[in-house]
């Protein structure tokens, strides 16, 4: 079996090792258009990974575990105005200690992670560099099917493949396209919106709450959190009536500025309307008197915030993971609104499952590969969709003026924060997908 994986980015990453290992008689090929002795390294952009993702990355070798702040709890609640109702507060906490789990997940820099992910895949090849192949600097021109699979829908007939063109046109079994891209680059796809939202990333420096944790409310005592490992492993969502607001715990790190005592970094994700946008005209000291306005007390108080860059936001997906013997995971398949952060994750679990069915496959090409490919679509489809469509809901409804839907937003963190068995549930979606 020739497989293409196309992409040398997280997800593409992965999947090349896990294929490497779980595959051992198929030969791989990892196209990526940027050059091998090109340094990701420090490649800021932040990535928030579930635990099922941490899990999968550590028995890959590709996980860097000193560059990584795991996160431990999860606050998420709605900014003012909003109701308080027989002394329910609008606001839910998920925490690993209650799961019993050693984290919810971990934040990082895209650099570090696929830095971390190459060395181990360059690793692998040079112990089998007769089966295993790094195509750095080739970017793909074109990838089609051939007869066989296309024509047949990916279900019946032997099947040709697909050919890759890098610059010289090559036939594969399997194709795997895992390269993104944000919204505002992608080329259309099947299901399109756009929200109309913008994201202001960057990082803030955050001061600890005057005293213990005030504002916290019932659902996060300083119990909860000391047990969790306190506020250096706190993630946080607030729901803010222009759209969804994020801190992310970052590890400290020699080249960020200095902190003092009681200080700790986190990454932002800050969601407003591009076409109403409040964030744009402010300058660095009125960013941080409003986000101090609109974060809860348990936050602490914002002492700084870095130059911010901004990306469209939108949710661009395919219909299906699958086209003929052309296999799209991550990016490539369904780009979300970041308001779950599950991008990447959903990507992560198309790979696993895709490998573990060409493990299993009843067939190395053609008709073995077929069955796979329409296993895969029919296993992926409610972890897939039900993401799809539970972070598209929670976009969209900050757009809908409706009276009253701030407050019946408050009203179900409130009522999820009562039923336990329901918020285990649920952080255990978000740790492992549905399963």
């Amino acid at each position: 079996m020739k497989i293409a994986v196309i992409g040398a980015g997280p997800a593409g990453l992965a999947l090349a090792l896990m294929a490497a290992r779980k595959l051992p008689r198929a030969e791989i090929s990892l196209f990526d258009a940027r050059a091998a002795d090109h340094d990701v390294s420090a490649d800021p952009r932040t990535l928030a990974l579930a635990l099922g993702s941490v899990q999968l990355l550590q028995k890959l070798d590709g996980w860097p575990d000193d560059a990584a702040q795991p996160i431990t709890s999860v606050h998420v609640s709605q900014a003012p105005p909003t109701l308080n109702i027989g002394g329910l507060a609008a606001e839910v906490t998920l925490d690993a200690a209650t799961e019993n789990v050693p984290m919810l997940g971990a934040v990082l820099s895209y650099g570090a992670l696929v830095s971390r992910l190459q060395m181990a895949w360059q690793h692998r090849v040079g112990l089998e560099p007769r089966r295993l192949h790094s195509r750095f600097g080739q970017p793909v021109k074109q990838v089609r099917n051939l007869t066989g699979l296309a024509a047949s829908g990916a279900g019946e007939g032997d099947g040709d493949g697909v050919e890759v063109d890098a610059g010289i046109a090559e036939r594969f079994d399997l194709a795997v396209v895992a390269e993104g891209g944000v919204f505002s680059d992608q080329a259309r796809k099947a299901i399109t919106h756009d929200y109309q939202q913008q994201a202001w990333v960057g990082s803030v420096i955050l001061s600890a709450p005057a005293a213990g944790l005030p504002g916290a409310g019932a659902s996060a005592p300083a119990a909860v959190l000391a047990s969790s490992g306190g506020l250096a492993g706190l993630a946080i969502e607030r729901f803010t009536r222009h759209g969804p607001l994020a801190l992310l715990p970052l590890r400290a790190s020699p080249s960020a500025p200095a902190l003092t005592p009681g200080q700790r970094r986190a990454a932002m994700v800050w969601c407003v309307p591009s076409d109403d946008d409040p964030v744009a005209e402010l300058d660095e000291l009125q960013r941080r008197t409003v986000l101090n306005t609109l974060l809860p007390a348990l936050a602490g108080q914002v002492a700084a915030v870095s130059p911010l860059k901004c990306f469209a936001l939108g949710l661009n997906a395919e219909r299906t993971l699958v086209d003929g013997a052309i296999v799209r995971i991550g990016n490539a398949a369904q780009t979300l609104h970041p308001v779950a952060g599950q991008g990447l994750n959903l990507g992560l679990r198309d790979a696993v499952s895709l490998v573990h069915g060409l493990q299993h496959a009843p067939g190395t090409s053609g008709a073995g590969i077929a069955d796979v490919l329409r296993r895969l679509e029919w296993a992926r489809a409610p972890d897939r969709w039900g993401m799809i469509a539970a972070t598209d809901f929670l976009a969209r409804s900050f757009t809908w003026g409706w009276p009253g839907l701030p407050a019946a937003r408050g009203l179900g963190l409130a009522a999820l924060q009562r039923l336990g068995p329901v918020k285990s549930a649920l952080a255990r979606q978000m740790m492992f997908g549905r399963r």
